[in-house]
């Protein structure tokens, strides 16, 4: 048996989990946002409003086309980390570390220098492979949250939130193992130290609210700070 296998034994970890970790990891540092930004503005989106390479600051950077294509982008990185993952043979934790990979490639992407985004839409694609019931949750708080308040923030760390109330009552039913549940705590976790700024703002009434009507589909955004 080589010496790798015998010390990934050890310590309880598979090289399937091993690999899907690595592989989710790089397909989570895919920066489309960036890629998309420069390819079609000739910008890097990462200097302008919320420094970030999603989907939001996508939207006011390049324009809704743009966004909406980052949008699927990232949440397809995330369903395809997990689904490698199982198709390696990695279990439910496994896959469940495949995806949190994945959405720690899109904030620290290693092919753009570690300067990524907020992990919003990677984690819920990932979670639509986990958990349909907690990306369900995800969607139904993510999306009142959003419409009550018209702030993005507010209604990605809802979606947050809601996911991971809804694995937990998954969990507590006997519908899925705890795997679900782990992974869409760590994520929420992560989306909430990726929005400290937002959180700054908020507490300050700063943050700024959406109005699809003045987005603008050139360059140079007005807002400082936004999710995704």
């Amino acid at each position: 048996m080589p010496a790798t296998t015998v010390i990934l034994a050890a310590v309880g970890v598979s090289a399937s989990d091993l690999g899907g970790s690595v592989l989710g990891y790089l397909a989570g540092s895919l920066p489309f946002g960036l890629w998309l930004g420069r390819g079609l503005r000739g910008l890097d989106v990462r200097d302008y409003g919320s420094h970030s390479i999603g989907t939001t600051n996508v939207l006011r950077t390049v324009g809704p086309a743009a966004a909406a294509g980052v949008l699927a982008l990232d949440i397809a990185k995330g369903s395809a980390a997990v689904l490698v993952a199982r198709a390696l043979g990695a279990g439910p934790g496994g896959q469940a570390a495949a995806g949190l990979a994945a959405a720690a490639g899109h904030s620290w992407p290693v092919l753009a220098r570690f300067r990524g985004g907020k992990s919003v839409a990677v984690g819920f694609g990932s979670l639509l492979v986990l958990s349909p019931l907690g990306s369900a949750c995800a969607v139904v708080g993510g999306m009142s949250a959003l419409l009550a308040t018209r702030i993005v923030s507010v209604g990605s760390l809802a979606a947050a939130g809601s996911a991971t109330a809804g694995t937990a009552v998954a969990w507590a039913r006997g519908n899925s193992g705890p795997a679900p549940f782990a992974f869409a705590a760590a994520v929420t976790a992560l989306i909430v130290a990726r929005h400290t700024a937002n959180l700054r703002r908020l507490s300050r009434g700063e943050e700024p609210r959406v109005d699809l009507a003045r987005l603008r589909s050139a360059g140079g955004p007005p807002a400082t700070g936004t999710a995704a």
